[in-house]
């Protein structure tokens, strides 16, 4: 399908289409979950494992910019990639609020999920987050209101459904780890990562994974967003060290495309422009995933800003 049709679909689709789509999504999820693979892709609890062969594009938050999505799918030429190529696509969450084109942004992501499958890697943010980690602004229902005026809170409690339903972290091994927010506090091990959902909210696992941001400062202490931790660099060389990668690809700051912290260690990737953050420019990654992990610094010099 040509992005300018799916534009029109995404722009034309009924409540119960959308409903539909996304009840699909859900199923397919829930599936790849319990298989513990989806292709190539391994998956163990919220954790998918990218393989060291081809190539992903990364997509930081997006807030309803339908425009920044449609121009990355058009000049990264994903959806024209070859069916056998080895081509991903990684979002890192926060699809809706904040901009008027959340549905369609919905629209569009799950429906590449539904098109390429094991290609497409939707994680969570913290606009995606449990229940009893609340967000501000949470513009969704709103959004839904006005598209779909008798039926909005049917469309919402689908997307609640999907929210629950999304993974929250991808690694590639030896390299790379991606997720929304930050590094948990406390973890032994890998495993800790991958199943923080299901240690919600006894332990503050996926909290800090959706919500923590990296600070300027050794030590580490409470967001001032009201949710997760501000983490210094030591804990970020500590678990990034006990998981053997070398960088940490992150959003859920706005910058100007991205920003680095912690000596190049944690790259921060925002894809969305305009109010209300009014940054003059986004980025995507497309990294080479058989080539030698890259530090943040390498992987800024290579984005693709717009």
């Amino acid at each position: 399908m040509e992005i300018s049709q799916l534009t029109r679909k995404a722009a034309a689709s009924t409540a119960e289409e959308f409903s539909n789509l996304v009840k699909t999504s859900v199923e397919t999820l829930i599936e790849e979950r319990s298989r513990g693979r989806s292709g190539e892709l391994e998956i163990e609890g919220g954790l998918v494992y990218l393989p060291s062969q081809g190539k992903t594009i990364v997509v930081g938050d997006l807030h309803g910019d339908l425009q920044s999505l449609i121009f990355i799918l058009e000049r990264s030429g994903f959806i024209r990639s070859s069916p056998q190529a080895r081509e991903y696509i990684v979002f890192l969450g926060d699809y809706g609020d904040r901009g008027e084109k959340s549905v369609e942004v919905y629209y569009f992501i799950l429906s590449l999920k539904l098109m390429f499958r094991e290609k497409v890697i939707l994680l969570r943010g913290n606009h995606e987050g449990p229940r009893d980690l609340k967000v501000r602004p949470h513009d969704l229902p709103y959004f839904l209101s006005v598209r779909y005026p008798d039926e909005w809170r049917k469309t919402y409690k689908s997307l609640r459904e999907l929210f629950d339903s999304l993974h929250h972290s991808v690694m590639v091994r030896e390299k790379y780890l991606m997720l929304h927010g930050g590094l948990p506090e406390g973890i032994t091990s890998v495993s800790d990562i991958a199943y923080a959902h299901q240690y919600h909210p006894d332990k503050r696992y996926l909290e800090q994974i959706l919500w923590s941001d990296p600070g300027q400062t050794p030590k580490n202490y409470p967001s001032p967003r009201g949710a997760g931790r501000i983490f210094g660099e030591k804990i970020t060389r500590e678990v990034l060290g006990q998981l053997g990668v070398k960088t940490l690809i992150r959003s859920h700051e706005p910058c100007e495309g991205t920003s680095l912290n912690h000596k190049g260690k944690v790259l921060t990737l925002f894809s969305r422009k305009g109010e209300p953050y009014f940054n003059s420019q986004a980025a995507y990654l497309e990294i080479d995933l058989s080539a030698k992990a890259k530090s943040g610094q390498e992987l800024v010099k290579e984005a693709h800003y717009f």
